[in-house]
């Protein structure tokens, strides 16, 4: 493995807004009555237009009246008021509008696109608006802003960048009458602030023969993943053809109809059949391992591992072929890996939606040193296996990426014909947000709406789920687009079945305790501990030296580590603890006290901290060491 640390501890540096406050400006340009005939309104997704008949699905279908007719039909996206005012002469437009919103047929305000540069999308709206005295002072208001944003990346040292992110926020909330911080809340999706920074590192990293052989375990992990979605698509494929009979028996089948008659599987029943399969997943994944009880370490060798894997899942795994590798870091600097697992992971997840053919495992490597790797004295530490996705699609690794040319070239590779991904809302809660968004869209794509419309309406080869036929081909559920394009219906269904595939990888048990698992030089699952939150007696001590003497004994009699990270249903994310600091030991008492009173019940998750900090061999132009993960995409070829 080579490392080469670069100047500095940074490449590059970029500040980005936040989306949600360039549409705190947006809302502020659409209250302005020079802007409203400006404002192209929208048709609502899921609301079907035939004529005069309009349909929601669920509903029964109504009769708009001719001016209402009219204005629905010119209601794509594109057109300003002023536009459609000028079409439709003789017909009060804005009133009708008003009564279209208000049926909720339309939407008619300013609304800027998803992306990385949202005050792009609303500058270039504003070019669109050819009353200068109105464009002029928004325009002003952008540039502030814009400008406070730029001072806030060319500052230097932390009272520069406090000093330019207080003059951004005052000038922020000034414009906008916003907070310029979001409270934070469990309901409150991440990018608090008006700006977010990313970055990437200066150091390069290349993973040589060494690495790539010892990351051979990984086929078997690929190939039951496969299974495991592929069974998850089947299950809910499954319900979702009982729920388009039943729909088919009516007539014609929209995808809006189809989408909205499918939440009770897609929120009940999908959640039901995931829980069903994780235990027979689990089950199998026992019979794999057969980890004897009480054991604190288990190793096992790939060739065991495989051939047991291609007879409980029966994917006909058990080459020992590794996935390819090809060097990233922590900050997510190129693809890590892009080879296929062979013909038994498309065997097993040729039935499941697109996005299953990725799998993404982060990986870690445990060594001292570059040159502990040279010598063959290190392992692999596997940190997660997110299923049904490429993270190195994320806008912050794709954005960060010295070439993101490349990125789309190899998304050709995987992808040679076009794919339909349903769009998302900008943001929900911890999970998606600007900066996890998916930005390895190509134009090719198609985008469907089937309840927001974030990519703007604009967008070549977007298309709404309402005017999206569902229908049967050779016993499949297909869509049929308006341009005759068509595509697996399962493929609607591709972030709801991602969401529920992500937490379903786990090969051991959730008991009290189980072990390091190593599969020939590679990690497969860290030791750790689950124990109910009042056990956790030490954080109920007032006197701070007892309470870390009271810590510290605990830790030994569970025979813990001196680090470790851990999880409690009530923190956002797992965060880290060294049993030495007091300062640590304060934090975790902290966060357990407040557990213990929100959830009695709940347990704390503890996982030994693997690689160790000694462990740390990635390391900058002064010699400072530095945790890290190297990402890798592993994709099933398509045939």
């Amino acid at each position: 493995m080579e490392v080469e640390p670069g100047e500095g501890l940074t490449a590059a540096t970029e500040v980005y807004f936040a989306g949600w406050a360039i549409d705190a400006l947006a809302a502020r340009m659409d209250a302005d009555p020079a802007l409203r005939e400006w404002v192209a309104p929208r048709r609502v997704p899921f609301v079907r237009v035939s004529g005069t008949e309009v349909t929601v699905p669920g509903r029964p279908a109504r009769t708009a009246g001719p001016d209402a007719a009219a204005v629905l039909a010119l209601c794509d996206g594109t057109r300003p008021v002023r536009e459609i005012r000028t079409a439709l002469p003789g017909v009060d437009v804005p009133a009708v509008l008003a009564d279209l919103v208000a049926r909720r047929w339309v939407v008619w305000k300013l609304e800027v696109p998803a992306g990385a540069r949202p005050e792009r999308a609303l500058r270039e709206w504003l070019g669109r608006v050819g009353d200068a005295r109105a464009r002029r002072p928004w325009l002003a208001a952008l540039d502030s802003l814009e400008r406070g944003r730029d001072r806030v990346r060319e500052a230097a040292g932390a009272d520069r960048v406090v000093a330019a992110l207080t003059e951004l926020e005052g000038a922020f909330a000034g414009l906008t009458e916003t907070a310029a911080v979001r409270e934070k809340s469990a309901g409150t999706a991440p990018c608090r602030a008006v700006v977010y920074a990313d970055c990437r590192r200066s150091a390069t990293v290349r993973a040589g023969r060494a690495v790539h052989e010892a990351l051979a375990p990984l086929e078997p992990l690929l190939d039951a993943s496969a299974w495991l979605t592929a069974r998850l698509a089947e299950a809910v494929t499954a319900e979702a053809r009982e729920v388009y009979a039943r729909l088919a028996a009516d007539g014609p089948v929209d995808l809006a109809s189809f989408w909205f008659a499918c939440m009770p599987v897609l929120h009940g029943t999908a959640r039901a059949r995931a829980d069903a399969l994780q235990r027979e997943f689990g089950e199998r994944w026992a019979s794999v391992l057969e980890v004897p009880p009480g054991a604190r370490r288990v190793s096992r060798s790939l060739a065991e591992v495989a051939g047991r894997v291609a007879e409980r899942f029966g994917t006909g795994a058990g080459s020992g072929a590794g996935a390819g590798a090809d060097g990233g870091t922590g900050s997510g600097a190129g693809r890590g890996a892009d080879a296929g697992t062979g013909g038994g992971a498309a065997q097993g997840a040729g039935g499941a939606w697109t996005a299953a053919r990725y799998v993404s495992p982060d990986v870690m490597v445990a060594a001292t040193g570059a040159e502990a790797v040279e010598r063959g004295d290190f392992q692999l530490v596997l940190g997660e296996l997110h299923l049904a996705a490429n993270t190195l699609g994320a806008s912050l690794f794709v954005h960060q990426h010295p070439d993101p040319g490349a990125l789309v070239r190899l998304t050709d590779r995987d992808h040679p014909r076009p794919r339909l991904m349903p769009l998302l809302p900008k943001e929900h809660r911890s999970r998606l947000s600007a900066r996890t968004r998916h930005a390895l869209v190509r134009p090719q794509d198609y985008h469907v709406a089937l309840v927001d419309l974030t990519s703007g309406a604009g967008r070549p080869r977007t298309v709404l789920s309402a005017d999206v036929a569902v229908t049967e081909r050779d016993g499949r559920l297909v869509m049929v687009l308006p341009d005759g394009a068509e595509f697996a219906a399962v493929d609607v269904f591709a972030h709801v079945l991602t969401t529920l595939a992500m937490d379903l990888f786990r090969i051991l048990p959730e008991d009290g305790h189980t072990p390091r698992v190593t599969v020939d030089r590679l990690v497969v699952a860290r030791e750790t501990w689950r124990l109910p939150g009042a056990g956790l007696d030490f954080a109920g001590e007032k006197d701070e030296a007892r309470r870390f003497v009271r810590a510290r004994a605990w830790r030994a009699r569970h025979g813990m580590p001196r680090f470790v990270f851990v999880a409690l249903p009530t923190e956002p994310r797992p965060f880290y603890v060294d049993f030495d600091s007091p300062v640590y030991v304060n934090i975790l008492a902290k966060a357990v006290r407040r557990m213990v009173r929100r959830e009695p019940e709940a347990r704390a998750v503890v996982t030994e901290m693997l690689p160790t900090p000694e462990q740390a061999w990635l390391v900058d132009d002064e010699g400072r060491a530095y945790t890290s993960e190297l990402r890798f995409v592993a994709v099933e070829e398509e045939g």
